[in-house]
């Protein structure tokens, strides 16, 4: 069999087993323009049940999607691609996203379509349920849609297959892919046309930064506000998220750190029970083999454990801050005396610090300072899941078109 002859599962529109070859030529009929009503209409109605409080409930990860794609927002993508030249969709775009965040994929593939592009989206057979409640939504909002989303969207799910991917990515204008290191090289193994790119989201490394004496003279339901808001961070995705946070920096004297993060981490305790999230035996064994390592190589310091969810780790060194994942509910801690010492410890890895403390000016003046060597997004605590049109430091909708001159 030809690679373009290779089965796959078409999840969205509707589900059914087709060919490569047949799903190639089904999305070659239909045409978008960036921006294109029919898609926003779409989209709109698509976050609008997402947001239905049932939904939102039992999802809370699904809210936070259906206020990106409200209207508004949608709206204020398009209003900051203005300008100059006249942007056109890329064309079709391949979008392999990671099989541990369910949403992802969805923040990528609505960007690309409210671009104009036609897209396929490779799930993987391992996605969760929130994945298959996506795509269930997804096809609930076609009721009302115009024939053409339905013309140029694609959602499919197959096991790794050298074949299927080889002839997607041969097909398609622009390849988007979320993952690890390892997964970006094994794609980009099959080749793209001429004309054709890359956009890729390796792995990364996020970390917080909090300035000791703000939250010691925090009030109490300030303190309680920022654990939760760091806890909603960390145990979404299992701390498995690019953007959730591993290692706290606390800024400040030795006497106030130490103050700060043992106060700091009781409150997180409750925040953690509060929401009622767990951790699993084989996850508890996993991260006290990890954090045991991290003693045995002279690392950390010390240890503590509250339960099952959360391991705090002292560590002897700012340098030693962890950039693998530990296991879900593991935070490593180091001291700084000042802000800017991070300049010196960032690495190209790093993409989300989230803060506590700082005014806009220091973080500002820290960016400038790290000139490029790391970290994308700079956002308040509680804030490193929630997805923008600028992520890893890349304009998605602007990636998603063309510019095309036109002069008088």
């Amino acid at each position: 069999m030809t690679s373009a002859g290779a089965p796959l599962d078409v999840l969205f529109p509707s589900a059914r087993a087709v060919t490569v070859e047949a799903l190639l030529g089904e999305l070659s009929a239909g045409a978008l323009r960036a921006g294109d009503e029919r898609v926003r209409d779409f989209l709109a109605a698509f976050g609008r049940r997402l947001l239905a409080p049932a939904l939102a409930r039992r999802h809370p990860e699904l809210a936070s999607l259906g206020f990106f794609l409200r209207p508004g927002e949608l709206k204020r993508t398009l209003d900051g691609l203005r300008g100059e030249h006249l942007r056109v969709p890329r064309g079709l775009v391949l979008h392999i996203p990671p099989a541990n965040v369910d949403t992802v994929f969805v923040y990528s593939w609505a960007l690309s379509a409210l671009m104009g592009n036609r897209n396929v989206v490779r799930l993987s057979p391992r996605a969760g349920a929130v994945a298959a409640t996506i795509v269930r939504t997804l096809q609930e909002s076609l009721a009302d849609a115009d024939p053409v989303v339905a013309a140029t969207q694609r959602i499919v799910s197959y096991d790794r297959s050298d074949t299927v991917t080889a002839a997607l990515s041969a097909a398609c204008d622009l390849r988007v892919i979320w993952g690890g290191d390892r997964t970006v090289a094994e794609i980009r193994r099959h080749p793209l046309a001429p004309h054709a790119r890359d956009l890729t989201f390796p792995d990364r490394s996020s970390f917080a930064v909090v300035r000791a004496a703000a939250w010691l003279e925090a009030p109490p339901a300030t303190r309680d506000a920022v654990a939760d808001a760091f806890a909603v961070d960390s145990y979404w995705f299992d701390q498995a998220a690019c953007s959730s946070p591993r290692t706290v920096f606390w800024v400040g004297s030795p006497a106030e750190c130490e103050a700060a993060r043992t106060e700091f981490t009781a409150c997180l305790a409750r925040a953690v029970a509060r929401r009622g999230w767990t951790v699993d035996t084989a996850m508890a064994v996993e991260k006290r083999v990890a954090t045991y390592g991290l003693a045995a190589d002279g690392a950390a310091d010390s240890i503590g454990f509250h339960g099952n969810t959360l391991a705090s780790v002292v560590l002897s060194r700012p340098e030693a801050a962890p950039r693998c994942w530990l296991g879900a509910g593991t935070f490593a801690h180091t001291r700084l005396d000042a802000l800017a010492e991070l300049a010196g410890l960032v690495k190209r890895k790093d993409q989300t610090l989230t803060h506590f403390g700082f005014a806009r000016a220091e973080l500002e003046e820290l960016a400038e300072s790290l000139a490029g060597r790391g970290v994308d997004r700079m956002v308040p605590i509680g804030g490193a899941l929630s997805f923008h049109r600028v992520w890893d430091g890349v304009d998605l909708p602007a990636e998603f078109t063309r510019l095309v001159t036109v002069t008088g």
